[in-house]
């Protein structure tokens, strides 16, 4: 070999900053056809010295580290680009466009991925010294787009493989599964949520396993389905009524024109609000002048503040139109009360009178008292389920990773089960076989109808532990809220860095795999994949190793481009690459132009037998 030529180009990393790198390209002296561009011809040998190849991507003059820093803050940390360019900037003095940040974030998230296919035998050794694992499965999406599918071990808290998926169907999720299996070994239990698409694809997928695995349902998404069933067309009657009265426009309205009226003194008028508040009148009538009008505001804004009796566990197991009535209930009766004490204040009796018209058709029987009874008896049954499964809706994040007394989980596990045989016998006896309590059969039904169908999946969550990893139980979460919290922590970063609430967009061009970097959070994880972060970048290196004229982003493309197809299944929803076609100015014209054409009438002729 001989040098056929040499130049010099900038490199650009954290470690060294920007320097001068001088590469030479050799060729064969004696005209070998043999290359590492895997071509024929030219003889030409170029190759890049390992002490550089190492630190530069190749074919760019950016770093492995610049390329990890770039991904760690925009899939970890949420950041926004400019906000990258300026950390970078600041803390490294390497200046990069807006564009290179896009760029460098899709390369990371192609080495990362193919980095945790790579270390799939590593992470199946940790999972099976576990003594197995559970599979948990979800998925989530923004407006019906963007469907994320996420196959997440629970013990560990390791996202194990996401996918994005057309739509929540079982033949779109197997395969996803059996991919899983595949490279991580046969889970111990399946916990999955009450879809139809996520109880078929679980079914079919263990019924494909040697050994008996359980198929456990989410106890939470269990609850809240039945809550919704008893008590949704109750509570929305009542969100109408409520919203055909006007009772929240009119009171917002009449705290507005009080405070109106108050103008400047409003200050000193909530100082003897408070005063009052103390109780110094034993009669404890109403005050007059300014200090009465503040009183009457204060009662429709306590009416106003009804989402404050709510735990912010969101329906079924907060009843916002049942608290606002018990609200509006509680001071309709309080100004009756007033309005037998003397008050001489003219502008203050109105301004009563005012906010009890508007309360006071929630007293009727007719026909507020109808869904409010119906809810108060339901909501009294959903209320003793919840109590007997126990079930926190917001537990403690990470807490199946928390050490905890097996024996101690084991026995609360079958506390709980005989807890909800208990209620199902006691529901089978007070159900009333005939009568006026139709209201009442129908909601024991829709309980015991829900039970006998879920009833097997409910429970089996014991799991024997090997002999060789120490033997014993362990146990799997009675719910899905690991995962579910773990699409919060994403969606919740994407609005911190998007600064838009709903993320339609942005989950639809989110790679599935960035829901692997947030796997970069569990030190565990991170030891087997690299050891630590800061050998992250010298890691991906070794991925290029083989082949250091092509990038592995580009060779993942070549392969995609030669495979074709990628096996999703595609439904009847409209996919991405579908929408930009259908929505193309051509097809548009093409539609329209072909429509006016006048083509000669077809003439068809029925043949007789």
């Amino acid at each position: 070999m001989h040098v056929q030529k040499t130049f010099d180009h900038a490199g650009v990393t954290l470690a060294h900053g920007v320097f001068q790198v001088h590469e030479s390209v050799h060729e064969c002296a004696a005209g070998c056809k043999q290359s590492d561009l895997g071509g024929t011809g030219g003889g030409v040998l170029a190759k890049r010295q390992a002490a550089v190849a190492e630190i530069l991507l190749p074919r760019s003059k950016l770093g492995y580290d610049v390329m990890t820093f770039v991904g760690h803050e925009r899939f970890v940390h949420y950041r926004q680009r400019e906000e990258i360019r300026a950390m970078l900037q600041e803390k490294h003095q390497v200046v990069i466009s807006p564009g290179e940040v896009s760029e460098l974030s899709r390369r990371f998230l192609v080495y990362l991925e193919a980095l945790h296919e790579a270390r799939a035998p590593a992470f199946r050794a940790a999972l099976e010294k576990d003594g197995g694992w559970p599979l948990h499965i979800d998925a989530t999406c923004e407006d019906g787009q963007g469907t994320l599918f996420v196959a997440y071990a629970g013990w560990r808290g390791w996202a194990l493989g996401a996918w994005k998926i057309p739509t929540e169907r079982a033949d779109a999720i197997l395969p996803k599964l059996r991919t899983v299996a595949a490279r991580f070994g046969d889970p111990c239990a399946v916990m999955r949520d009450l879809g139809k698409a996520m109880i078929e694809a679980a079914r079919d997928f263990v019924a494909g396993i040697e050994r008996p695995i359980p198929v456990l349902g989410c106890h939470m998404h269990f609850l809240k389905d039945i809550g919704k069933d008893l008590l949704q067309t109750a509570h929305d009657d009542l969100r109408d009524l409520f919203r055909r009265f006007k009772v929240l426009a009119r009171l917002r309205a009449l705290a507005r024109d009080l405070g109106r009226t108050l103008g400047s003194e409003i200050q000193r008028a909530r100082g003897e609000l408070t005063h009052w508040l103390t109780g110094s009148d034993p009669a404890f009538r109403l005050p007059e002048g300014n200090s009465g009008l503040a009183v009457v505001r204060a009662l429709g804004q306590w009416v106003l503040d009804y989402p404050d009796d709510g735990t912010d566990a969101g329906f079924p197991f907060d009843r916002p139109w049942l608290d606002l009535h018990n609200r509006c209930l509680c001071v309709c009766r309080a100004a009756e009360s007033w309005f037998r004490k003397p008050c001489f204040d003219r502008r203050v009796i109105e301004a009563l009178q005012r906010l009890h018209r508007i309360i006071q058709p929630v007293r009727s029987e007719v026909p507020f008292q109808v869904p409010v009874r119906i809810l108060q008896q339901r909501g009294h049954l959903f209320d003793e389920l919840r109590g007997a499964l126990r079930l926190q809706t917001k537990p403690p994040r990470n807490q199946a990773s928390a050490p905890a007394d097996s024996q101690q989980q084991l026995q609360e596990l079958r506390d709980i089960q005989k807890a909800v045989e208990d209620l199902e016998t006691t529901l089978k006896q007070r159900r009333p076989e005939r009568g006026p309590a139709e209201d009442l059969r129908e909601a024991i039904d829709l309980i015991l109808e829900h039970l006998e169908r879920h009833g097997p999946s409910l429970w089996g969550h014991v799991i024997p532990r090997p002999a060789s990893v120490g033997g014993g139980i362990r146990l799997v979460e009675r719910t899905n809220v690991l995962l579910e919290n773990f699409f919060h922590e994403i969606k919740h970063g994407e609005r911190r860095r998007s600064g838009r609430k709903v993320l339609t967009q942005d989950l639809e061009q989110l790679p599935a795999s960035a829901v692997l970097a947030r796997n970069l959070t569990k030190p565990d994880y991170v030891a087997i994949l690299c050891g630590s972060l800061d050998h992250l970048p010298r890691t991906f290196a070794e991925l290029d190793a083989a082949d250091r004229s092509n990038s592995l982003p580009a060779r993942v493309r070549a392969a995609m481009r030669a495979g074709g197809e990628n096996g999703d299944i595609i439904s009847s929803s409209l996919p991405r690459a579908d929408r930009n076609l259908v929505r193309s100015p051509a097809m548009r014209e093409r539609v329209f132009a072909e429509s006016r054409t006048r083509a000669p009438r077809l003439r068809f002729t029925r043949r007789l037998a």
